[in-house]
């Protein structure tokens, strides 16, 4: 029984995280009244009320995390 629940939870946890997707850029724009970043590939992303904006600027390396399923940003930070 507990093989099986340790099988379950261990395939739920993957299952999870197979629906986030990294992107990793250079911010090109920010644009705080649409709370919106541009990056250096073209791409735009909304950025959530819950998410601070604020040390956001061009040039930073940024590091992305987006919901496959919704296009919700759901993370960001620096990047290396």
């Amino acid at each position: 029984m507990n093989k099986i629940l340790a099988t379950t939870v261990a395939s739920l946890a993957f299952i999870g995280a197979a629906y986030a997707a990294e992107v990793q850029g250079t911010v090109q724009s920010v644009d705080p009244a649409t709370r919106s970043i541009t990056l250096d590939d073209g791409k735009t992303y909304v950025i959530p009320e819950t998410i601070k904006v604020d040390g956001l600027a061009a040039g930073a390396k940024v590091k992305v995390t987006v919901d496959d399923t919704t296009g919700a940003v759901t993370a960001i930070e620096a990047a290396s």
